[in-house]
């Protein structure tokens, strides 16, 4: 008898409770308790805490998998994310996350490893039921975009473009944002430059080298004046590259472009302790993003800072997360300006 009882509350504990109970216990429709745990949907307040309380009671969890099944949603958005040694797309990571979280979703993020290409990437995202992906490594092919859309997974570009690709998004503005630290290193009278670049593949790092060599030309400087040693995105990349200049045995230019304020931190520490420069008395350094990290006081780095709140907050409107049925306009391309930070490593003149 007691065996029988215990198996009984053995196999009423494993039931689990549903969406049709809480409502039930609530006094309300099914319908009410979805929308009381759909971030953003329009319910009154008391009707909202009556539910939460009934699946307080119930110990009641929404079941997501089983929801998805249901509206063929999952509300998860994934994010491909390169190398994180830029500090950068780790701000970025969790701007996405908090602002999806905000609209009731979810982020199903994938790294690049060590030989993974972008298109690796996209075959093991589409293993799983995604409403969408945002890219932020530099390379995708036409196939991979063509393979996520006919699927009706939108993808939207993150702070880059990839040529005749189909694919755009939502980026900053990084000619102008090179220009803008061009004009700063001539108006302090700069007249022999290094840049410290990126990805020599993405559009990122080809864009700021772009508008930033432009700018000089124009104003006269030639181009054996404008060194160039890559930096792997990354503060060691950016510590190597003064490594490797000084080991030319050629003076040091007066100015240092990091394409991103990793690069510029890594050099500036390299100048100072391993061949005692001043910054910016000996030798003026610049960056690119507007980390927060560079703006400790052991760097107060001069920089071009990226709207990222701007720029998450567009990439997400573009997906159209509240409207599946809405086509994407795959040729939207939204170069947002960046703004000059001044600190203490560019005279302001």
């Amino acid at each position: 008898m007691n065996t029988n009882s215990k198996g009984t509350e053995t196999r009423a504990a494993s039931v689990r409770t549903t969406s049709f109970d809480v409502a039930a216990l609530a006094g309300v429709s099914q319908s009410a308790v979805s929308r009381a745990f759909t971030p953003g949907s329009s319910i009154k307040e008391t009707t909202r805490q009556k539910i939460l309380d009934a699946a307080r009671k119930l110990n009641y969890v929404p079941n997501s998998i089983a929801s998805s099944l249901t509206t063929n949603r999952s509300n998860m958005v994934a994010i491909i994310l390169g190398s994180l040694e830029n500090p950068f797309y780790v701000h970025v990571l969790h701007a996405f996350s908090q602002d999806l979280q905000r609209k009731g979703r979810q982020t199903l993020t994938f790294t690049l490893g060590e030989g993974m290409g972008t298109d690796e990437a996209i075959l093991r995202v589409l293993q799983y039921q995604v409403d969408a992906v945002i890219l932020t490594s530099a390379q995708l092919s036409t196939r991979m975009i063509n393979l996520c859309h006919d699927r009706g997974i939108p993808v939207i570009l993150f702070n880059r473009y990839i040529p005749h690709s189909g694919a755009y998004g939502v980026r900053c503005d990084n000619v102008g944002g090179g220009r803008m630290i061009a004009d700063a290193f001539l108006a302090a009278g700069a007249a022999s430059f290094m840049m410290i670049t990126g990805d020599p593949n993405g559009t990122t790092s080809q864009d700021r080298v772009r508008g930033f060599v432009e700018r000089l030309l124009e104003a006269g400087v030639r181009r054996d004046a404008i060194l160039d040693y890559p930096g792997r995105s990354s503060y060691d990349g950016g510590a190597a590259a003064i490594d490797m200049h000084a080991e030319t045995g050629k003076p040091f230019p007066d100015a240092v472009f990091g394409i991103a304020d990793i690069m510029a931190m890594g050099a500036m520490d390299t100048l100072r302790i391993r061949y005692g420069k001043r910054i910016p008395e000996d030798i003026m350094v610049a960056g690119f993003d507007g980390i927060p990290e560079s703006a400790r006081p052991t760097y107060q780095l001069t920089t071009v800072s990226q709207p990222m709140a701007q720029m998450v907050a567009e990439t997400i409107e573009l997906l159209h997360l509240d409207d599946a049925i809405k086509p994407l306009d795959l040729i939207q391309d939204h170069p947002l300006p960046g703004e000059m930070i001044w600190g203490a490593t560019v005279p302001r003149r």
